[in-house]
Order: C-alpha cells, then structure tokens, then sequence
C-alpha cells in the first residue's frame, strides 16, 4: 500500500509538471540503511541480468556497484528493484529508489520539472529496428505500411512516429506495457518489426527460439545517450553519481585497471596521484573517502573492462566500441579533468 501511494503522489507529480520534494541528503540515508538501492530493467543482456544464483550483473549494475564500494567499501551492499520502462522515473521520484542507473535517455522533457536529474552519459546509443528475415526488407526505409511492436513509456515510440513522417509514409504502431511483452507479440509474429534501441535489440535477439531468422537493420533513426538519473535538490548525491561514472572513463584513459590499480597508488605522475587521492582531498569534498577512486576500479574496472566484460567481444553481444570509444581512440568518451 505504501508503494502504491508512493508512486501514486509521483505520477500526480509527474502529471501536474511539478516535483515532489527530494531527499536533503541521499547519501546520509543510505549510509542509515546500510545499503544502496538501485533500479534496474526487469533483465536487458549485458546491461542488467541476474545470474543462476539470482546476482545481478551487467554494465549498468556496475555502477551500482561501485557506489556500494564508495559509500561502504562492498560492492554486496547493493540493492536492485526491477523497473519497467513507464514505472521507472516514477520510482526515482517517490522514493522507491536512489539511482537509475538502467538504460534511459536523457530529453528535455524528462529533465524538465519532473523532478528527475540526468548526471552523464555512460552509454551512446541509438534506436534500430528488428526484422525477420523472411519479411525480405534490407532498410528502415523499407518498412512503410508495416506493424511495428515498441514498449510503452519509452522514447521509441515517439521516435517511431517521427521517423514515418519524416518518410512520409504510414506505419501501425503496436504499443505493449513491456518490453517483454512487445518482443513475444514481435516473434509470435503478430508485428512484422521491433523497435528498441540497438544496444537492446542485439540483447533480446538473443531471447528469440531461431535468433539466426532475424536480423537487426542499418539504420539508426535517433539519438539515445544513457546513463544514470537521481532525484533533483541533492547536488552532492548528483555529484557523487556523475563522477562515479566518469571516474571509470577517465581510469581507462589513464591505464589504470582493476589488476594494477594498487601499483599504481606508486606512480609519481601527479594526475594519477590526484586521481587516486594521494594528493589533495576531492572524496571529502563530495562527502566520501578520499580513496574512493580506488575503490570503485578495485571494485569493478575501469570504463574498457566493464564493457569488454559485459557488453565488448568477450560477451555475447559482442558489440563493437564505436561512439563509447575514448575521445582519442576515435570515440567520443570524455571525462572533464580530476582537479
């Protein structure tokens, strides 16, 4: 009952444009809690799955994750409450969780007087479709007068819309409460398409019985950076979240890994001293340990390993880097200076 309500003032919130209180000090409630707790997607490959014993792991919860290393030094003391697509913005904002670190793109209309913050992309990603290859189309462009299946609450159903009137031609939209239910109506074969985004569609292409019969197509019809939301009115939790995630990024640029994080506490470079908190005091500044660096690479790695891990060759999905390359290796991963 209480859940409900919670989420009931949150969607009236949501709905009147305006938002609900945050907490004065998020990180302070976590530490009386004892843990952390985050909201995940009900299980996208790679980015958030639970393992034969129930574990969650993927890219996403790795960010969890390494916030339970910064705040309690365990990266166990983390909590994890599946969300769908319409739910989740609406459980950052009651209360129900701390952080959204799941995949969600970052709009103006989100990030505008919903009560909702977006700290900074982890992920640039953006949205595809999913054919049988029975259908015989080879492009997007191909797909006037088709059915397309696309979850509720996402912004792949406004994109999808856009997208067939930028072509001009008509499309019937077949909108599900899930992503999981708009899949199983797509390969019941109620739908000749799916929509999602890449990343995504190359996870669920994995769920389907014959998975060699359908085929992701070239075109990617929109723009989707992802990363983790928190509530708005605490700078030092929004702070603490954003430079959680480009810590990962800038340890990858510096070559600092999970196997030499504690060989390089000896380096003398005075970037990586600063970055490790051998010098100065960045992790009182936000509330935290000044080894809180260390932590989270100790924890989980770098930005490269977590990828390579989850979501790069060493995965199933084996997707390639493209746009979350570094900045100088011909990506655009970028993380402002640690001083």
């Amino acid at each position: 009952m209480k859940r409900t309500l919670l989420r009931l003032t949150a969607a009236l919130a949501l709905a009147a444009g305006f938002a609900a209180p945050a907490d004065a000090n998020t990180l302070k409630m976590i530490r009386d809690r004892g843990k952390i707790i985050c909201g995940t997607s009900p299980g996208v490959a790679g980015f958030s799955t639970q393992d034969a014993n129930g574990r969650w792991e993927g890219f996403d919860i790795d960010i969890c994750r390494a916030l339970a290393a910064i705040i309690f030094n365990d990266t166990e003391k983390a909590g994890f409450v599946p969300l769908t697509s319409k739910d989740r913005l609406i459980a950052l904002q009651a209360g129900e969780i701390d952080v959204l670190p799941r995949t969600t793109t970052w709009t103006l209309s989100r990030n505008a007087g919903q009560g909702v913050t977006f700290t900074t992309v982890n992920y640039y990603d953006g949205q595809g479709f999913m054919v049988s290859k029975k259908l015989g189309v080879s492009s997007a462009a191909q797909l006037g007068g088709a059915s397309v299946c696309v979850a509720q609450g996402t912004t792949s159903e406004l994109n999808l819309a856009d997208y067939f009137r930028k072509l001009g031609k008509k499309y019937e939209a077949a909108a599900f409460g899930t992503s999981e239910e708009a899949l199983k109506a797509y390969e019941s074969g109620r739908c000749d398409a799916y929509t999602t985004d890449i990343s995504a569609l190359s996870a669920v292409r994995l769920k389907l019985q014959d998975l060699d019969s359908h085929v992701i197509l070239p075109e990617v019809v929109s723009k989707e950076p992802l990363g983790p939301w928190v509530r708005t009115g605490d700078e030092t939790w929004f702070n603490l979240v954003r430079w959680t995630v480009l810590a990962l990024i800038n340890a990858e640029e510096l070559g600092i890994t999970k196997a030499n994080v504690k060989e390089m506490l000896k380096s003398s470079n005075p970037e990586v001293k600063r970055f490790l908190g051998l010098d100065g005091k960045m992790g009182e500044a936000m509330g935290v340990s000044n080894d809180w660096v260390v932590r989270i690479i100790s924890a989980v790695g770098n930005y490269g390993e977590s990828f390579e891990q989850h979501l790069g060759e060493s995965s199933r999905l084996k997707l390639s880097r493209g746009p979350n390359e570094l900045w100088n290796k011909g990506g655009i991963q970028y993380s402002p200076p640690f001083r």
